[in-house]
Parts: structure tokens; sequence; C-alpha cells
């Protein structure tokens, strides 16, 4: 049958007539989907709070407790389950107030099979719209593994080993500076890894407190505490069969760590305010621009949980490594934020300058670099005082680059006192071949032949 993917699909199905659930068990187990049964109310209930489940199959008429407090229950607690109510011909009053409650569907008994599962089939695909929506307003994104920008050697050797990696289902540690672009990698990863299909959940460890973090991470219950109005899903439900991308895992607390520790090893967790043990099914990729076992022997990160983070540790060599990539990442920065009808590029001399910078801040600082310039050019060419560089590192650009004679003693001919002369106006400018022309009082196409007869050429760093 076509459809989403049966195979980590959960079905509960809670119905007093055990013949019944036991042959629709039957049915649906022949289908690939994973099936509990229970045969009433609070066991539904029990069930669900013990379980992660993606579809409900509920009966209406049971005795104890009904089938719609049920559906009161599961859409407080986990409201990504979609439930489809089983009723009789009777009740199909109570099954549209279901919907209008929560359900996804209903389907009167009896039931042929095929329209049963075409339902479960629709249902299940709007649980994964669901999922995909939730990932998006909690800012939870997903970059595409295309952004991995660059040629150099150092970068492709990274590529291979994350290949590898993804190939596993151990998890990973990428260490590097801020702004190398771990998270990108832990993306490049997911989407060469069996779970491409289903979530990529980011979380920044830094960015929050640790109550917050916890209730992120794990959920909590109704009235955990002053705020906690309903039941919150956390992430690691969220990306069950997924990826959870630990970003900055370096700034856990102490306090946090052993709680995590737990949940790498068996996969089980407790929301906040919780009694019961929750389970899912989700691969961690941790990142960090600290040295971790330095931490360690600090005691400011337990070791334990390090050795369980990096089963498997990728390195990301900083920008200034990875030269080759510089002019490669440079514009790609420039041709996704310059205007369409006004697109922009570099001169010579601003290309060099950006090939020699540092890049403390790695790729993040640069793309920042080409934002500002794009802002700041005012033609199509982007000169070097565009880039708005520090000014300490275009002075030391220059004092290197002025190594030319500044003073000759011996009596030069004309030719030779023209060359020196361009040389060091070129020089001055970085050699901006038009603000140099236009200090010469020539033409930027005089000035080109010049360069050629003199054969000058800029000296390098």
């Amino acid at each position: 049958m076509p459809g989403i993917t049966n195979k980590n699909s959960k079905i509960l199905i809670c119905d007093d007539d055990e013949t019944l659930c036991y042959l629709l068990k039957e049915q649906l187990l022949e289908e690939d989907y994973y099936v509990d049964t229970v045969y009433g109310g609070q066991d539904a209930i029990d069930a669900v709070k013990k379980n992660t489940y993606d579809l409900l199959l509920l009966d209406l008429n049971m005795k104890e407790v009904r089938g719609e407090d049920v559906l009161s229950f599961v859409t407080d607690y986990n409201s990504t389950i979609q439930v489809i109510i089983l009723s009789a011909q009777g009740e199909m009053k109570k099954a549209i107030g279901c919907i209008k409650s929560g359900a996804y569907d209903y389907i009167a008994k009896p039931y042929e099979f095929d329209d049963l599962l075409l339902t479960i089939t629709r249902a299940l695909e709007h649980k994964e719209l669901i999922v995909k929506t939730e990932i998006l307003t909690k800012e939870i994104h997903k970059k595409s593994s295309d952004a991995i920008v660059g040629e150099s050697l150092a970068l492709k050797k990274i590529l291979s080993f994350a290949s590898k990696a993804a190939a596993s289902d151990s998890n990973i540690l990428i260490e590097g500076e801020t702004g190398t672009g771990k998270e990108l990698l832990a993306d490049f990863i997911h989407n060469h890894s069996a779970r491409r299909d289903k979530p990529f959940v980011v979380v920044n460890c830094a960015s929050l407190p640790d109550q917050l973090i916890e209730s992120e991470l794990f959920g909590h219950e109704k009235g955990a505490f002053t705020d906690a109005k309903s039941t919150k899903q956390g992430l690691v439900e969220i990306a069950h069969g997924g990826t959870l991308f630990l970003d900055e895992i370096g700034e856990l607390s102490l306090a946090l760590q052993p709680k995590l520790l737990r949940f790498l090893e068996n996969g089980e967790y407790r929301r906040i305010g919780g009694i019961t043990n929750l389970r899912s099914s989700v691969r961690v990729v941790g990142a960090t621009n600290k040295n971790l076992m330095e931490e360690a022997d600090n005691k400011r990160f337990r070791k334990d949980l390090l050795f369980r983070l990096n089963v498997i540790t990728l390195v990301i060599p900083p920008l200034r490594e990875r030269k080759e990539d510089i002019m490669l990442l440079a514009n790609h920065f420039l041709k996704d934020k310059s205007p369409v009808r006004s697109p922009k590029r570099f001169s010579p001399e601003a290309e060099e300058l950006l090939i020699n910078y540092s890049y403390t801040g790695n790729i993040r600082e640069l793309d920042h670099i080409i934002e500002r310039a794009i802002i700041f050019s005012d033609n199509e060419l982007i000169y070097p005082d565009d880039l708005n560089l520090p000014q300490s590192y275009q002075k030391g650009m220059l004092a290197q680059k002025s190594s030319v004679v500044n003073d000759v003693d011996e009596i030069l001919s004309m030719e030779d006192l023209e060359k020196w002369h361009i040389q060091k106006v070129l020089n001055k400018n970085l050699w901006d071949r038009t603000r140099t022309a236009t200090q010469l009082g020539i033409s930027p196409k005089t000035l080109y032949t010049k360069i050629k007869k003199y054969e000058l050429k800029p000296i390098k760093i």
C-alpha cells in the first residue's frame, strides 16, 4: 500500500472486544506496523504514559473509563498521537464530537480493513506534518548539506570521515572553533544516515538556564512548576527516530549532565514532574569549541559522559588553515546576499585581503564581512575599503608590501623612476587599479599597459 514507511510507526489498539483486538493486531502486523493492544480506557492511558505511540485506535463504548476521557487525556498528554475513533453505527454524533475534540477521524464498525488502513496511512502522514511544524515553530531548523562549500584537502578529509560515521548509529562529538560550521557538519551526517527522513533537532546548550534546557530536552508534566499549564513533549521525544544535535555541549551544567548520561546509556528519560520512565531512539551528535578532556580534568565535565559522547570524534579545522576555501565561500556568500539585478564581484585587491585575513570568527566572520561589504560598496566591484577589515590588519599588509625601495641613492633612468613610482602608488592603494590611475593622472588602460610593460606584481605576504 502506498504511503509513509511503516517500519517505525507504533500503533495502540484500545477496545474491550478482545477478539477484534487480536484480529486487527494480526492484520496490522502483516503491514509491518508495531502494535500493542489494551482492553480498557485506564490501560490505554497507562500505556501512553509508558510508551511512545504514533497512533491510537480507540473504541468509544467501554466500561469504567470512557473513550472520550481517553481521548481528552491523550490530546493533552501528547498532541502528536493521532487518534482514530472506532464507533458503532449509533455513535456517529459522539464520533463527530470527538473529531472536534482532537481526534483525526472516525470509522464505523463493521469496517473494511482496506478503508481502515487508508485512514491509518493518512493519519500517520498528518502526524509527520505536525512534527515538522513543531520543529519549525521551535526554530529547530534543518539546513541543506549542500551549504557545505569548499574544495580544500582538509575539508574533503573531514567530510569523508563524516560520511563513514553517518553509516553507523554511534554518538558523535564534533570539535572546532566558533563559527567553523559544526551544525552544518551535524546536518551533513544526519542527511547521510539511515535517519535522514526523520527530524534533525537542534538544541543550544548555552542559550537557556538549566530548568528550561531540561524542559526543552525532556519535557514536563502539567503542574510540574509554576508556568507548566499543560504537558509538554521534550525534544528527545520530537526527535524520535532522528538526530538530536546538542550544540555547545561543553556549557551543559554538572546538574544536568547525569540526566543526559542516563539517556545516552539506555534511551530512557523522565519529564520534569513525571514518575514514569519514557524511551526515545535518537542519534546524539554533540559539538563544542572547548577541550572537553581538559574540562573533565578540571571537574567541569563528567568523564563518563564524555566517553559516551565521543565514540566518534570529528575535528573541523579553522578557516585560516583552509585558504583554498576562502574565496569559494566568499563568492558563495556574495552570490547569496547580492541583489539579483545588480550582482557584485571582488576586486583583485579585495580578494588578496580576504585570502590573507586570519578569521578568528571563522566562516561566520567571513559571512558577516561579505554582508557588510555589499552594504558599503557603491558599485559592482568590492574594494578593500568596502570590506571594513580592522585597520591594524590593513596597515600590516601595507607595511609588508612597502618593502620596495623607498629611497634610491643611485641615479635612475626615467623608465626606472616611473616603474618605481607606479609600484609604490599601487602598493599604497593595495593594488586598487582605478584609484591608482586616478592618483597618477592616467587612464586605467594606460596603467594596465605600464604594469604589463614593467612586469609589476603585488608583493605577497
